[in-house]
């Protein structure tokens, strides 16, 4: 499995290669936004980390320009930010996780070989509900024949929901199968990305799918 390591900082850079070479992965190492963006275009990887505070081109514009690009690669964004705005720009660019420094390597191993597992599953037949239609290999959705266009986030949520309907997801649930994150305080992006979600999904249309349940959680569901 190959990772790219998009850092400036040369010995964080080295650490982390370092670190994950031990745990079994093959990693290649840019220092800058546009070398990161020059590998990722010319390599084949299952995984890219990238440091949002880079010179050159920063680490969410390297986001933005690879998945314009229709690159998509998971891509794991690693940065000082911490707070909830800060993690809700670089996913609605396209990102996959985030992870703030400092952090305990072992939770970024962690990381790692989640997205790369989702990423290796992420194919499969279309799945219909309802007027919905989701392609697992398009990434794509569509509702009663109309094309809704999707972050890759939104995406990864679209999917979790239409893969288990009328079925509660938790706010824990959602959180740890589409951002694999366990923390009660990453609740408030799974609020903000369901009503991204409803504008797209069900603001237009008479029946709605994605529905609240008071003090649980959320479902998509006919009625």
């Amino acid at each position: 499995m190959r990772i790219l390591v998009v850092e400036d900082e040369k010995k964080v850079s080295t650490f982390i290669q370092r670190g994950l070479e031990e745990e079994g992965f093959s990693v290649d190492a840019a220092f800058d936004g546009e070398e990161g963006v020059k590998k990722a275009e010319s390599g084949t990887y299952d995984l890219i980390l990238m440091d949002i505070m880079l010179p050159k081109m920063d680490g969410l514009a390297a986001v933005k320009y690879l998945r314009e690009k229709k690159i998509m690669t998971p891509i794991l964004c690693l940065t000082a930010r911490d707070s909830v705005d800060d993690k809700v720009s670089g996913l609605d660019i396209g990102a996959d996780d985030y992870l703030a420094k400092p952090f305990a390597f072992i939770e970024l191993v962690a990381r790692c070989r989640a997205l790369i597992r989702r990423g290796s599953n992420d194919r499969g037949a279309e799945i219909f509900f309802a007027d919905l239609r989701l392609d697992p290999v398009a990434h794509k959705v569509w509702r009663a024949g109309d094309e809704i266009s999707l972050t890759s986030k939104e995406y990864a949520l679209m999917e979790y929901f239409i893969r288990n309907p009328n079925r509660v997801l938790t706010r824990l649930m959602i959180a740890e199968n589409v951002w694999d994150y366990t923390f009660d305080s990453f609740t408030n992006i799974i609020d903000v990305y369901v009503n991204y979600l409803r504008n797209k999904i069900d603001q237009k249309y008479e029946k709605k799918l994605i529905h609240t349940v008071r003090g649980a959680g959320y479902a998509l569901k006919e009625s």
